[in-house]
């Protein structure tokens, strides 16, 4: 069953593949008309007249040098066959009339002041020029300033090539030639020719006249000078012209100009190479698994390489210009094909575009069968196959190196695709060989035109180019050495010598180093900064730990020996205060450790501010009016809420509040204003400082260091450093700022956003 239904779908697609093929067949038999019509207009004497005047401007322009030569007799007839070889004026000439004459302007003279019948060129006499002068002939060509040199043309006609109307000559051209050696000027007339015509010629005939003058240079034979060349051809004698050379008749490659030919095949092939892409699609119509499809990739990619290299199916054409011209089988007397005509060249087509179908079909199947294709249907694979399965460890060998070889090139292949799309021509460097590259390119153009002796400017180019890169790579020298000797200072430690000086290519180099010297500079810098904080440091923490200790000592020991129970009772509040100091102390030491560490767990909620620096306030209000302080507040009159962690941010206020406090002059002002902003709340206090404040206000804030180094007010130190601590923490800025004796400390804060945060 599954048999019978694959052969009727077969059948099915055979079908509509062969309606397909007719159908396009048919297609171009129907265009045959109009083939047959372009090719009697390519046959029209208009055409033909145009092709063989236009094809003869080259002929002529060597004609000027071989009769000039033949008249002067000046030059070996061997030189000037060398020069121009056995070239078309031979054919050419044979078919018009012409001669060389001597020009003379109207007083009878030549362009060089000298008589027009002096013909001391050609070695006459002015006896023989008298003579000449005398005969009538002789008369009207000096009345026409006009003298015949060749000795082989008849007066008649001279007379004619001379006349000033002809009426004789379908298409006459004058050369003009000056006392230099350079055409003058070309002229065109003739009965066959309109006033345009002749003025397309003319133009036509002196740039073939340039041609012949640039391709030959002319210099080893004599160059036409004081005279004219005179052509005319007849029409008889130009209808024996266009016959003799083809001209009269189009040809089999005159189809390739036709549309109804050309881009009627164009076409029909898309069709059917659409056909037998999308035909597979319809499982009904599918016959791309039939045997014949099933050939070797490399087939039908020769057949299909042979019909597109040959001139669009040559034979085709052969065919078809073989029916249309009669010269294959006889057409009908009205021009129309007969039957066997007709039949061959349907079957004709029948075949063009069955073997394209065929090829299409079988080429399709590497989208069916993907990667098996390349295995099973190449002769290229099954080569490699027959060699590794055969050729023992030869023939494995090579197959590995020819592998490796492949592996390699694809590698390659890919690695300089990769850097073309992502070479940036936004970089400096990329543009600059961008533009070498440009530059070099338009030179060698240049070199290009000079043909032949282009060599020698390329020999000028090379050498005027090896200077130049040799310059420029001594240059490249010196600033190398710049660089590297601004690395080695900067590699011994010298981070105060400028880096300074034009290197050029290097320049974006210096600048990294100069950022380079520039960091380490700071890093050293903040590296004996360091060193003196931790000097610092052991000597504050073993004098701020010592003191409440030494104290704590001393009393136990007094407390031991002391009987009254007032002073022991006094002992005992000293020791108090005392241990209460150091546990303070300790527990800032512990705070100021775990946020330097960042191991400090934030405990975000949703807090008032406004509330908590109004009860910081309330807090210390007792150390406030103790320090003798006024202090003004300027605080939003609504709520303030922020997610914030509220223990650490009391901390911060406290902290600030309390060394206000301690340092602040004595009945004096203290204002704390609160700024509400889109982004974030901005704090700030200010109080006039009762000491004079000569501290570094970037250290302020470090572990350990005071307003007053000697110590005289109680403190650890580390009040400012723990609440620039926990403003960071909460992602916000603590900066401390003097003028004079005004101490100022500004704290902003963040909005943050609660999703953002772990909120309690």
């Amino acid at each position: 069953m599954l048999d019978i239904r694959s052969k009727n779908s077969r059948k099915a697609g055979v079908i509509a593949v062969a309606l397909l093929l007719a159908f396009c067949s048919v297609i171009m038999l129907s265009g045959y008309p109009q083939m047959s019509s372009y090719l009697e207009s390519a046959e029209s004497e208009e055409s033909a007249y145009e092709e063989a005047l236009y094809g003869m401007g080259g002929d002529l322009a060597e004609g000027n040098y071989i009769l000039y030569n033949e008249y002067a007799k000046s030059t070996d007839p061997g030189e000037v066959l060398d020069e121009f070889g056995q070239r078309k004026f031979d054919l050419t000439r044979k078919y018009m009339d012409c001669d060389v004459f001597a020009a003379a302007d109207d007083s009878g003279e030549n362009e060089t002041g000298e008589q027009a019948d002096d013909t001391a060129s050609a070695g006459e006499s002015a006896s023989e020029g008298e003579a000449s002068a005398a005969d009538p002939a002789s008369e009207q060509e000096e009345d026409l300033g006009m003298k015949a040199l060749l000795d082989n043309t008849s007066e008649e006609v001279q007379e004619q090539l001379t006349a000033p109307e002809t009426g004789h000559y379908a298409v006459r051209v004058r050369y003009t030639f000056s006392g230099d050696g350079l055409l003058s000027g070309v002229q065109v007339d003739g009965t066959l020719l309109t006033p345009q015509e002749a003025y397309n010629l003319e133009y036509s005939y002196i740039h073939e006249a340039e041609i012949v003058e640039d391709t030959y240079g002319i210099s080893s034979i004599s160059v036409p000078s004081d005279v004219a060349v005179i052509y005319g051809i007849t029409q008889e004698n130009l209808d024996a012209y266009a016959r003799a050379g083809n001209m009269m008749y189009a040809d089999i490659y005159s189809l390739n100009n036709c549309g109804a030919y050309n881009d009627t095949l164009e076409v029909l092939s898309l069709l059917v190479t659409a056909a037998a892409i999308l035909l597979p699609l319809i499982r009904r119509l599918d016959i791309s698994g039939m045997k014949v499809f099933t050939v070797p990739f490399e087939i039908p990619v020769l057949v299909l390489f042979l019909c597109l290299c040959s001139d669009i199916y040559f034979w085709p054409m052969q065919v078809v210009y073989g029916t249309l011209t009669g010269t294959i089988l006889p057409t009908a007397q009205d021009g129309g094909m007969e039957l066997p005509a007709m039949l061959l060249n349907f079957f004709m087509w029948m075949l063009v575009f069955g073997v394209l179908f065929w090829a299409v079909t079988s080429l399709r199947a590497m989208v069916r069968m993907k990667g098996a294709y390349w295995k099973e249907r190449t002769l290229t694979a099954r080569l490699f196959r027959r060699i590794r399965n055969r050729g023992g460890e030869y023939g494995g060998t090579m197959t590995q190196k020819a592998g490796g070889v492949f592996r390699k090139a694809k590698s390659f292949i890919s690695r300089q695709y990769d850097a073309m799309l992502h070479l940036d021509f936004q970089d400096r460097t990329n543009r600059t060989i961008l533009k070498v590259v440009l530059i070099n390119f338009l030179l060698l153009c240049v070199v290009c035109v000079f043909w032949y002796y282009g060599i020698f400017a390329l020999i000028v180019y090379s050498v005027l180019l090896f200077l130049f890169l040799r310059k420029y790579t001594k240059d490249l020298q010196e600033k190398y050495k710049m660089l590297l000797k601004s690395t080695n200072q900067l590699a011994d430690g010298h981070l105060d010598v400028p880096i300074e000086g034009d290197i050029g290519l290097f320049n974006p180099i210096q600048e990294e180093l100069k950022k380079i010297q520039k960091g380490f500079k700071k890093a050293v810098d903040e590296e004996v900064k360091n060193e003196r904080m931790k000097t610092e440091l052991v000597t504050n923490v073993s004098h701020d730990l010592r003191t409440p200790l030494t104290a704590i000592i001393t009393y136990t020991d007094l407390l031991k020996n002391e009987k009254d129970e007032e002073k022991r009772k006094e002992y005992i509040e000293v020791l108090e205060k005392k241990s209460l100091r150091l546990k303070v102390l300790i527990e800032d030491l512990f705070e100021i450790s775990k946020a330097a560490s960042k191991n400090v767990v934030m405990h975000y909620m949703k807090v008032d501010i406004v509330n908590l620096l109004k009860e910081v306030g309330l807090e210390n209000d007792g150390k406030i009016r103790n320090a003798n302080l006024e202090f003004r507040w300027k605080l939003p009159e609504q709520k303030v809420v922020m997610c914030l962690d509220s223990q650490k941010t009391y901390r911060i206020f406290e902290n600030l509040i309390v060394n206000i406090t301690k340092y602040a002059m004595p009945h004096t002002r203290v204002y704390i204003e609160m700024t509400d902003q889109e982004n974030s709340v901005h704090i700030s206090m200010k109080n006039v400082s009762a000491t004079e404040l000569d501290f570094d206000v970037d250290e302020i804030t470090d572990r350990f260091v005071r307003g007053d180094s000697s110590r005289n007010t109680e403190g650890s130190g580390l009040g400012l450093a723990i609440a620039k601590s926990f403003v960071e923490l909460q992602h916000g800025t603590l900066r401390i700022s003097t003028e004079a004796d005004l101490f100022k400390a500004d704290i902003t804060l963040p909005k943050l956003d609660i999703s953002q945060e772990d909120v309690v």
